[in-house]
């Protein structure tokens, strides 16, 4: 496989893309986030427990540094978040590395209910054995958590809560923090109860980033994973960063059973179709689940039409990868040719082709359905299991 050393400097000129265009615009860095900050380290030294939130895509990368300034903090949970959208092969080395790093570290996937409900017993162990340590006498143990932006706090504290609530039996209306897609939504701090004797608390905070970046690589694995908003730079220049990183890798190798099969698949619609014959209102029921199932397997089709366009062309090249140049011809044949993958009606000029496929492209990548990947590199100095 070829050295990571071309992705290193297609890397390194997103990154510093992004820096440029921040120090131009609006960057990461705003009068909320700045609020927040303050409000955070207030209270950090108040709470009885820290959980940071990180994302197991870039471990190192999604590190909360407003932490550094509180040295004095004991033991904190480190709580690698989206673990079904990283390289599952060093999942448990990264587990290792914090375990090291005198944190307590735990893998979850904030959208998978069993994943977090083991996370909340786990949660909850770790109070009772707080409480045994310290001998606490409180009949409240409050838990902050804090993260970069989109790490996922908000969709963990709400499910955490719901979970929580359930568990204790205890009746009320449920909270709600803010969840969306795009970082910077969560603005103040809630509470959310997710546990009783002893009650325990959790205060959900606003993602946090420093006011500067100065290494490069680090920003666009930020922006590339959604930490930091996708309006600052191009998202064919994010996509192109996406490629490069699927081209040195080796899952474009399991794409090569998928074709399009398009035709196939509106045949067996207009036949299940034509032997529908019933009432209106059962035809109607049955052409909007008809229509419903037929939206699935054309977003399924599409999916695989992306993945066999990404093998065939990268099987086809010729050039060497290993080379900037080659790469940005391969990437620049894989953008057009994930056109007709896409579906991308003709006529629209090439400016709106690579911004559509750009789009499409990244919420293949951060849905996982373009497989799984690690971009930090596991620190040398982790030592081997005996």
């Amino acid at each position: 496989m070829a050295t990571a050393s071309t992705a290193s400097r297609i890397t390194r000129k997103i990154g510093i893309a992004v820096k440029k265009a921040a120090s131009r615009k609006k960057g990461w860095y705003d009068l909320h986030m700045a609020a927040a900050s303050g409000a955070i380290a207030q209270r950090l030294p108040l709470v009885d427990l820290v959980a940071e939130i990180r994302d197991a895509r870039i471990p190192l990368s999604s590190e909360y540094e407003l932490l550094r300034d509180f040295p004095a903090l004991s033991k904190r949970i480190v709580v690698m978040n989206k673990i079904d959208l990283a390289d599952q092969t060093q999942v448990k080395g990264w587990m290792r590395y914090f375990e090291q790093q005198n944190c307590i570290p735990y893998g979850v996937n904030s959208h998978n209910k069993d994943s977090v409900k083991g996370l909340l017993n786990f949660i909850q162990a770790q109070v009772r054995g707080l409480c045994k340590a310290n001998h606490h006498a409180s009949e409240t143990i409050t838990i902050m958590l804090v993260g970069i932006p989109n790490v996922g706090k908000s969709a963990l504290a709400n499910s955490l809560h719901q979970m929580g609530r359930i568990s204790a039996a205890e009746k009320g209306r449920l909270k709600h923090a803010t969840v969306s897609p795009q970082p910077g939504e969560t603005k103040d701090i809630s509470s959310f109860k997710i546990g009783s004797h002893p009650n325990i608390y959790l205060l959900d905070t606003p993602g946090i980033l420093p006011c500067m970046i100065h290494d490069a690589e680090l920003c666009s694995k930020l922006v590339l994973t959604g930490a930091i908003r996708d309006g600052l730079i191009e998202q064919k220049e994010l996509a192109r960063y996406f490629l490069a990183i699927l081209n040195l890798s080796d899952q474009y190798k399991k794409w090569a059973k998928f074709s399009a099969n398009e035709d196939r698949l509106l045949s067996f619609i207009e036949h299940k179709e034509e032997g529908s014959i019933s009432s209106k209102l059962e035809m109607r029921q049955k052409k909007q689940h008809m229509m419903d199932h037929t939206q699935l397997l054309m977003q399924d089709l599409i999916v695989n039409d992306v993945r066999g366009t990404i093998f065939d062309t990268i099987s086809c090249f010729d050039g060497d990868i290993e080379l900037e140049e080659d790469m940005i011809k391969l990437m620049e044949a894989e953008l057009v040719a994930l056109r007709d993958a896409f579906r991308v009606p003709q006529g629209l000029g090439e400016y709106v082709y690579n911004r559509v496929v750009g789009v499409k492209l990244l919420d293949l990548y951060r849905s996982g359905r373009l497989g799984q990947y690690t971009l930090d590199t596991l620190p040398l100095t982790l030592h081997h299991p005996l």
